[in-house]
């Protein structure tokens, strides 16, 4: 194969799609072995070369917390914030005036649509997470960041196991109340299924929060994350968020593995004649590059296919 799959449209699907590459932060925070401040820098430019419009460069989090991300002014400080969409994770204030110091134009907040996560994860119940994140999407929103809203856990959590649609759905409005503009529903563990998709979808619907607003983020532990994506695109899905070469699973999850690939998920959309912008082959030498910088392969099959390992 040349990198091109056959092409059959699936009548209803969108006819673009956005892929929210989330590699740099969510992927590489989840590994052990530090990588180096400039081969950060270099994968984040690679994938911008690739076609990737909006690549997640890290996280202002505590360095005591993800020793991975420390570098994370440095890494900004490397990037050309006008050729990509380049959002930052940020967990609270003290992490907000980092990123704004260090130039960052748009910022994303973490919640969690479950009590144990948020206990686990933040340190805090859910009210006291969304309460932490209150002035730090006011203050972003006045300075005029763009705001992000990552809900986690939000197709089953490890400890607490199903989670409620109408939970999620809870979560979501409450960010919104905030001014959060846009939201990425994690399956943060990788237990959904493609029925459940469209259920939790029609909760938030209740919300008042349009799918135009609605990014998914899937996790592929039990091999449904694909399966997923299809779901999400019959229900009108236009933006998901995908790691290149499968980078990542959640360090304060055990039980999650890594991140859709976003190779694996560029793969499929163009096989249903879906618009990404995105070049396959360049891609898979960018995650085939970086696993021999970090002496690993890449936990994506369509990689794997691509460059014959």
């Amino acid at each position: 194969m040349d990198g091109f799959p056959a092409v059959y449209r699936m009548a209803g699907l969108p006819e673009r799609v956005s892929v929210y590459e989330v590699g740099p932060r969510d992927g590489l925070q989840a590994e052990a072995a530090i990588v180096d401040t400039a081969t950060k820098i270099e994968f984040v430019r690679r994938l911008v070369d690739c076609g990737l419009k909006t690549v997640e460069a890290t996280s202002f989090v505590a360095p005591s917390r993800v020793p991975q991300l420390a570098d994370a002014a440095e890494v900004l400080a490397g990037l050309d914030l006008a050729a990509a969409r380049h959002p930052v994770l940020v967990p609270n204030e003290r992490g907000l005036d980092r990123a704004l110091a260090a130039g960052a134009r748009e910022i994303a907040v973490f919640v969690s649509a479950t009590e144990r996560f948020a206990r686990e994860n933040l340190g805090t119940d859910l009210d006291g997470a969304i309460r932490l994140a209150e002035p730090v999407v006011a203050r972003a929103l006045a300075a005029g960041l763009g705001v992000r809203g990552y809900v986690s856990m939000c197709f089953g959590d490890p400890w607490q196991g199903a989670v409620a649609p109408a939970a999620v759905a809870e979560v979501v409005g409450r960010l919104a109340g905030l001014g959060v503009q846009r939201f990425s529903l994690g399956d943060t563990i990788g237990v959904g299924t493609a029925g459940q998709v469209g259920a939790l979808l029609a909760a938030v619907d209740r919300t008042g929060v349009t799918r135009d607003r609605i990014a998914l983020h899937f996790h592929d532990t039990y091999g449904q994350a694909l399966a997923n994506v299809i779901a999400g695109l019959i229900e009108g899905i236009t933006e998901f968020d995908a790691s290149a070469g499968g980078l990542g699973g959640c360090p304060f999850a055990k039980s999650a593995t890594g991140n859709l690939a976003t190779e694996d998920l560029v793969w499929l959309l163009r096989g249903l004649g879906i618009e990404t912008g995105v070049d396959l082959p360049a891609l898979a030498e960018v995650s085939r590059w970086l696993g021999q910088r970090m002496g690993r392969q890449p936990n994506s099959r369509v990689v794997t296919a691509l460059t014959g390992r």
